[in-house]
């Protein structure tokens, strides 16, 4: 059963189509069935029925007629078929035909005629007299074969009540040689057209439903919350407009936590920078340095808390920026602090991002670098058709265990929360969360012979 499941579609209209098309394959073999015997009947029927009753009624004449005159009656009827009398039939009980026989004792009934026994058969043999051949040219007799190919002989029997046979043997044209083929095709289309009906029915209840699921699997919790146009059956369509009016909320609940953090970030800053300035006046100067780095501490982690929760709804419009010239300007940033960092020259590579915000998560996958390691290499490269901002250091990596769980918010390897030792969680989670809004993603892997390589992958189209 399993392994019949994998072969079984998947998607929703894939099934219904299946199950369609099965049932709709039942439905019309037993119509086939059911309208090749009616077509045959009615094709045997109008084939046997008009010789049937002729001779049901000569059977009248002659059964009313004198013995003695029954031959001359046979002769002189004999123009439509070829008549005798006698004692045995000319079909062998074995090779009746039961349908025929029924047919002609019906037809002896209907014409008042008692009949002892009654035989029928059909002969595919139909020969051209040799006195008529004699008299075509070769021409006529090649036209006179052919028509012969579509005929074929009706034998008849009936035993009177005297005991007396009666044969007949008349010519009547074949049954159509294409009935089955005809009942297949009309069959076979009726079948396309329904199922070609319901398909089309199928697919227009997924294709909304797929454009559903399209946005919902869009939505990742940053930027504007996706909306569907309304399309389809009614309950389909119900069904999208309460998808959109949920949106609507989830957008309109992300705008008031921006607010909110706006507000906070404003009245902590506040504070802190009212501390600050309290601070520089603190004696001695040793608890003044150290009340000052806490404040800075503080102000750091505000920063870095505020732009993680707000990351992937920034105003900062998409823009197209030399990537390469925005990575070298952040090297730069820390050759100028007296950083050991180092960019790879190579081909310049464009693209439509948020330059402030890539900046921002180049400089914390730098900052953390020269913080583990003391030295960085960046680089911009082509990789899976679009481009790789690359930051590599020789420091002591990452467990493979944990590369994944790092990327976190404040997940950090080393214990303490002393900035100086790791700092606050957040630079690979903002790292992350910038390289998501652009729809790409971060990737860390540890090189071989030590250190990380830190690739922020951005897809060369959005």
């Amino acid at each position: 059963m399993n392994r019949l499941r994998r072969f079984l579609p998947a998607s929703l209209i894939g099934q219904i189509a299946l199950v369609m098309a099965i049932a709709l394959l039942a439905a019309q073999a037993i119509n086939f069935g059911v309208l090749f015997a009616e077509r045959q009947r009615a094709s045997h029927f109008q084939i046997e029925a008009p010789p049937t009753s002729r001779f049901a009624t000569l059977l009248q004449r002659v059964a009313a007629a004198p013995p003695a005159q029954r031959a001359a009656l046979l002769q002189e009827r004999g123009r439509r078929g070829r008549y005798e009398i006698g004692t045995d039939s000319a079909i062998p009980a074995q090779a009746s035909d039961p349908r025929i026989a029924a047919r002609l004792r019906d037809q002896a009934e209907e014409a008042g005629v008692s009949l002892r026994d009654a035989r029928g058969a059909l002969r595919d043999e139909v020969e051209l007299p040799q006195r008529i051949r004699d008299q075509l040219s070769p021409e006529e007799q090649r036209q006179a074969e052919e028509r012969i190919r579509h005929l074929q002989t009706l034998w008849l029997s009936a035993q009177l009540a005297d005991g007396s046979w009666v044969n007949a043997r008349m010519i009547t044209p074949r049954p159509n040689p294409w009935l089955a083929i005809q009942a297949a095709g009309s069959t076979l289309l009726i079948y396309v057209l329904i199922l070609a009906a319901m398909i089309w029915i199928a697919r227009r209840l997924a294709r909304p439903l797929r454009d559903l699921t399209a946005a919902a699997e869009s939505f990742e919790g940053r930027g504007e919350a996706p909306q569907v146009e309304p399309r389809g059956p009614a309950d389909v369509r119900g069904a999208i407009l309460a998808f959109n009016a949920m949106s609507a909320r989830v957008s309109a609940m992300f705008d008031e936590k921006d607010r909110m953090l706006g507000a906070i970030g404003h009245d902590l800053r506040t504070p802190l920078a009212s501390l600050r300035i309290r601070a520089e006046s603190v004696e001695p100067e040793a608890e003044r340095a150290k009340m000052i780095a806490t404040i800075e501490e503080m102000t750091a982690m505000l920063d870095d808390t505020l732009a993680l929760a707000r990351s992937g709804r920034a105003a900062e419009t998409l823009r197209p920026v030399d990537v390469s010239a925005l990575a070298d300007t952040v090297v730069e940033e820390f050759r100028a602090l007296g950083h050991d960092v180092r960019f790879e020259e190579g081909s310049r590579r464009t693209a439509a991002v948020q330059p402030n915000l890539l900046r921002r998560a180049v400089r914390n996958l730098v900052d953390n670098a020269v913080k583990y390691a003391g030295a960085a290499e960046v680089a911009v490269r082509a990789a899976d058709g679009g481009i790789a901002v690359e930051i590599a250091d020789r420091g002591p990596g990452i467990p493979e265990a944990a590369l994944g769980k790092v990327q976190e918010p404040f997940v950090r390897l080393e214990g303490s929360r002393n900035r100086e030792t790791g700092g606050s969680g957040l630079g690979l989670a903002l790292a992350r969360a910038a390289a998501q809004a652009h729809g790409g993603s971060l990737v860390l892997e540890n090189r071989e012979g030590g250190g990380l390589l830190a690739r922020i992958l951005l897809p060369k189209e959005r």
